[in-house]
């Protein structure tokens, strides 16, 4: 079942669709994964679904749940608990699948949660400090400040990059089997 991207859309929002085209204004879809808040910027996003049926595929890192069929199209699901490094969660009836574009491939995200669609003011988008990309977590494109909280904006490419994720050392077996 495809789940349309403006799910959580308050009518204010629908109503202020003109003020996000403006060009001091970004768009992101904002997610929960183990209760904190992330976004991916909404033009990298293809589709938000809710998968009946993930494959395991056998010698993959432990953040790849495995292939999914979507449409025709098999693609990669990678959870991002696991890839985070955070405990096991059982799939629930909030659990989603955001697909992203990568280069030119489509993969999977699962995440705990898809919140709302958000506006923000490129100038609310803080730049990741230096000491918080330091270790090769080039993933994290900036802090969003939304209503005094943060979302962290994630670089979809960056985090999705097979490389980065050995290299930045984002994965621990153990979280990602359930108990």
């Amino acid at each position: 079942m495809t789940v349309p991207i403006n799910e959580s859309i308050s009518d204010d929002a629908v109503r202020s669709a003109a003020v996000s085209r403006r060009k001091d204004m970004a768009q992101f879809v904002e997610f929960e994964v183990n209760d904190q808040n992330y976004a991916f910027p909404i033009g990298e996003i293809r589709e938000i679904v809710i998968l009946k049926s993930i494959t395991p595929t056998p010698q993959v890192p432990a953040y790849v749940d495995g292939v999914a069929n979507l449409r025709g199209s098999i693609i990669p699901i990678i959870n991002l608990r696991a890839l985070f490094g955070m405990p096991f969660r059982p799939i629930d009836d909030e659990t989603r699948t955001i697909v992203v574009n990568v280069g030119q491939k489509i993969m999977g995200c699962t995440v705990d949660r898809v919140t709302r669609v958000l506006r923000v003011e490129k100038e609310a988008i803080a730049r990741a400090p230096e000491t918080i990309v330091a270790d090769g977590r080039t993933y994290i494109r900036g802090f969003a400040t939304v209503n005094d909280r943060l979302v962290i904006v994630l670089d979809v490419a960056e985090l999705l990059n097979p490389e980065r994720a050995k290299t930045s050392q984002l994965v621990t077996e153990s979280t990602f089997k359930p108990e």
